[in-house]
């Protein structure tokens, strides 16, 4: 074969190696930019968390007035909203730190106390027994606590806490703050670890505060929703 004639299929086979080249060099470029987009959407949940939780573990905080808001906040950093003017509370449901179910919505007609709190964090810790022994005083009075577990990045930790401080009312685990995040901006949300909430009998959110409770301080953010509200 001359020369010549070799020269076609030497372009050829050059053709071809580059076509394979530029389909190699397309794939890994289309690969890249999903692994980027794919950061970018879980890094965005993340800062989204993050900023809610920027008062993170704190052992109080500050929330909101009145005016937009329609709730006011006390000199004991409890801020409340008069009935009428409350918001809905969000769906809060799923999985639980020992492997159940709970749906907030299912206690509707009892008053529901709403933790939020984290294993890794001092003030949960130093106020968990309060929250049990207030529990068992008013669990027959139409009265259900319910926990969020937030930032543990497994059950394990969470479900170590709960055996520790003898907590025996359910915690959904929400590592990522994702439940919290459906909490309408302006109204009475959790924005720190520890938060908690007062859900009243018809589901609407009545009192906030962000920090942790003294058994008499839960006792008294409690207290005006056990009877019937005028």
């Amino acid at each position: 074969m001359s020369a010549a004639s070799r020269a076609p299929l030497r372009s050829n086979r050059s053709n071809r190696t580059t076509e394979r080249t530029v389909e190699r060099s397309t794939d890994r470029t289309t690969d890249a930019r999903a692994r980027v987009r794919s950061r970018a959407a879980r890094a965005a949940v993340g800062a989204a968390a993050a900023a809610l939780l920027v008062s993170a573990c704190s052992s109080g905080g500050t929330s909101g007035g009145g005016g937009q808001t329609g709730f006011i906040t006390g000199s004991d950093g409890i801020a409340t909203a008069k009935k009428g003017e409350r918001a809905d509370a969000p769906e809060l449901s799923g999985e639980t730190v020992d492997g159940g179910q709970v749906d907030v919505a299912d206690y509707q007609g009892k008053v529901v106390v709403l933790n939020v709190w984290g294993s890794w964090c001092p003030p949960c810790r130093a106020e968990a027994k309060n929250f049990e022994k207030v529990y068992q005083d008013v669990k027959d009075q139409g009265v259900q606590f319910v926990g969020i577990n937030t930032r543990d990045t497994s059950t394990g930790p969470a479900r170590a806490f709960e055996k520790d401080y003898g907590v025996t009312y359910p915690s959904l685990y929400d590592p990522a703050g994702r439940l919290m995040l459906r909490f309408e901006k302006g109204t009475l949300n959790p924005q720190a670890v520890p938060s908690t909430l007062i859900i009243d009998r018809e589901g609407k959110v009545a009192a906030r505060t962000l920090q942790a409770l003294s058994e008499e301080k839960l006792r008294k953010m409690l207290a005006p929703y056990l009877q019937p509200e005028k």
